[in-house]
């Protein structure tokens, strides 16, 4: 009987150690959302880095409820980012969000214009804000610019509508398509110029 006791013990505490663990893990995640252009880019770029556990792609900055691709006017298309930062940390993730836009550009991204794309950091406490700040003053000393050449929009976060089903995870699910659009906006080209020697 001691035997079967001890057993059942042992079968619980491991129990407890395995549903523990994976809601530790969500429980030490936090988010970021960023605005730079074509959503299905910035999440691709973003959600192969080490560290991101997933990144949707949606819309946020605008006070329309329920937006849809066809309709989320005054939102930004963007990219809410789930990450450990026991593994990539906040400002880590904020210096391959700039490696990853035109910082020079809020009239659009690339080729897609209009509010829509405007590249934009949505912070959503004091810390990431101050972080955010950290980030372009020393975007703008790695580039030897002054601050106001930056024309990325550093704003608190408002509410995240996720996009389609369709637009998610669109350059695994549609590669063609993917790599035709994003050669042919000249995203990849851009991006060299701008950031070739800092890569």
């Amino acid at each position: 009987m001691n035997k079967i006791f001890r057993r059942l013990i042992v079968f619980c505490i491991l129990l407890q150690l395995f549903i523990a663990c994976p809601l530790q893990v969500f429980a030490e995640a936090e988010e970021a959302i960023f605005a730079g252009g074509c959503f299905w880019c910035l999440e691709h770029d973003l959600e192969k880095l080490d560290g991101v556990i997933s990144a949707e792609s949606g819309y946020s900055g605008g006070d329309l409820n329920n937006p849809t691709y066809e309709n989320h006017s005054g939102h930004q298309e963007v990219v809410k980012v789930s990450f450990d930062p026991n593994v990539i940390s906040y400002k880590d993730l904020l210096q391959q969000y700039w490696f990853n836009i035109d910082p020079f550009d809020d009239k659009g991204q690339f080729c897609d214009r209009g509010n829509s794309y405007k590249p934009v950091i949505f912070t959503s406490n004091q810390e990431q804000k101050s972080d955010a700040k950290e980030s372009e003053k020393n975007i703008s000393d790695e580039l030897n610019i002054p601050l106001d050449q930056l024309k990325v929009d550093i704003i608190d976060s408002k509410d995240f509508w996720i996009a389609e089903k369709y637009h998610q995870d669109f350059a695994v699910k549609n590669p063609l398509k993917y790599n035709f659009y994003r050669t042919s906006c000249g995203r990849d080209n851009r991006l060299k110029r701008v950031w070739g020697d800092y890569k």
